[in-house]
């Protein structure tokens, strides 16, 4: 099932209505056309499932065990994104995912996990979500079982309406495997990884 752009203009036509406004003024008369766009293209996501997901970015490379494969970590910090929270729709923003994951055999090209994380964003979540996905496709990519993933982020459902606290930040860790075990030591500055 595709996005419909033509319910989303009338959906925000009749918006813009209940609002009390005029959507035939000039400065309303293309938004239910720049609203439908907009979502097409935010909310990408919903279209694929998270094996849809493996299945676009499963572009690993084949490594011969040697003392990377038996000791590394492959860590990428501060992957911005942003999303839309599934109970109001308001912006999660200014949103830094960090992921880490212990390869086996292969390891993922390091453009396809920012890929992925982007991906997954693009739907309605919310941040505890948006973790167990990302886990979850790439653990089906590399087949590694040891996986971190931390989200920082900023929900317009806190920080502009109800509590307004502007500054509050969510933060989530989600672990498997190797980084269960101690999660919160890979979760600070001093250990160069965050």
């Amino acid at each position: 099932m595709g996005i419909n752009k033509k319910i989303i203009q009338e959906s925000v036509s009749n918006i813009l209505v209940a609002l009390g406004e005029n959507p035939l003024r000039e400065g309303l008369i293309d938004t239910p056309k720049r609203v439908a766009n907009m979502y097409e293209e935010v909310f990408l996501g919903i279209q694929y499932t998270n094996d849809d997901i493996v299945s676009m970015f499963n572009k690993c490379f084949e490594e011969e065990q040697d003392i990377f494969l038996t000791n590394g970590i492959v860590w990428i910090n501060d992957i911005e994104c942003f999303s839309f929270c599934e109970h109001h729709m308001s912006l999660i923003y200014d949103m830094h995912i960090t992921i880490g994951y212990k390869p086996l055999h292969k390891v993922i090209g390091i453009s396809k996990i920012a890929r992925i994380a982007d991906m997954v964003c693009k739907r309605l979540q919310i941040q505890e979500r948006i973790a167990s996905d990302i886990l979850e496709i790439l653990g089906k990519i590399t087949e590694s079982n040891d996986i971190f993933i931390k989200i920082e982020g900023k929900h317009g459902c806190m920080t502009s309406r109800g509590i307004q606290k502007t500054h509050a930040t969510t933060c989530t860790i989600l672990t498997s495997g190797i980084f269960q075990h101690n999660p919160l030591s890979f979760n600070t500055k001093e250990s160069g990884l965050v």
